[in-house]
């Protein structure tokens, strides 16, 4: 496998989001809330909350070639308008950022997050049993980490959230990175990359696929150079041969974001679709 081009990653992916729509001016928003600290530092996530709500919520990781970078409170809300004018509530997660921290770094700080808005769900007026997760990029890669390796919590653990469950209920990946194994390195040009090799299965979704899991949703373009689609296409077909709820859209002719005013439509649309489905359709059932 290539080495993943992924350095601008993250930009493409707020280009992407950042022409989605207008504030809406009646989402509130909570601005660092803090999650857990990590060296003396702030974890930190911001909360848009619709005017009108459904009672479910999206994790919307911030994370592009792990990077994981503060973003302004009006960006944010213009860049989740889509979800908040649905009624989900959005928890837009920061997480420790390349290239101080690597990848495994980033999954357990996740993790800690989906601990943490579970615990004050009640605070949030959310169900706690009905999250999702969505993330563009390496965002994609935590989001299927989180909903393929999630727990119920230790109920031995010192820390009061670590016995907390970390599982989500639906999981949206834009172009993925699902497996790390050959990508890992010391020489890696991703400070996030350069971690123990010995690590990299573990920190790879592809190799979590079980029965269990949440629905998925899957949405590639064909022509990325960046995440090639080989690595939806891969975790579509582990997802199906264990016959796991999965889908898989592909965006013709869009590269490692989706630029085009009809693409941005579409992928927008199937996202709300879907958590709505799983998220809040299936619960009222």
């Amino acid at each position: 496998m290539k080495a993943l081009a992924i350095k601008s990653s993250l930009w493409t992916s707020l280009v992407f989001v950042a022409m989605s729509g207008a504030v809406s001016a009646s989402t509130q928003t909570e601005e660092d809330v803090i999650y857990g600290y990590k060296d003396g530092m702030a974890l930190i996530y911001h909360v848009l909350v619709p005017e009108t709500k459904n009672n479910a919520a999206v994790l919307f990781i911030i994370s592009g070639g792990w990077f994981s970078y503060k973003v302004d409170m009006d960006f944010l809300d213009s860049w989740t308008s889509y979800l908040t004018d649905e009624g989900f509530t959005v928890f837009a997660v920061n997480h420790g950022s390349s290239p101080r921290y690597q990848v495994p770094d980033a999954v357990t700080d996740v993790r800690r997050a989906v601990r943490h808005v579970r615990t004050n769900a009640e605070n949030f007026e959310i169900d706690p049993d009905r999250i999702g997760v969505m993330g563009l990029s390496a965002g994609g890669h935590l989001s299927l980490m989180l909903g393929l390796t999630g727990d119920d919590g230790s109920e031995s653990a010192e820390d009061p959230l670590e016995r907390v469950s970390n599982r989500v209920q639906a999981v949206v990946a834009y172009y993925p990175v699902v497996d790390l194994k050959e990508l890992v390195s010391d020489e890696s040009d991703y400070p996030a990359l350069r971690f123990d090799s010995s690590l990299s299965a573990e920190n790879s979704p592809i190799e979590f696929v079980s029965r269990d899991d949440p629905p998925v949703l899957l949405l590639h373009g064909d022509q990325d150079e960046v995440v090639p689609i080989d690595h939806s296409r891969r975790m579509y077909a582990a997802l199906t041969e264990i016959e796991s709820v999965v889908e898989f859209e592909v965006i013709e002719g869009a590269g490692h974001s989706f630029h085009e005013e009809d693409d941005r439509n579409r992928v927008e649309k199937l996202t709300v679709d879907f958590f709505s489905k799983h998220l809040v359709n299936e619960s009222e059932d």
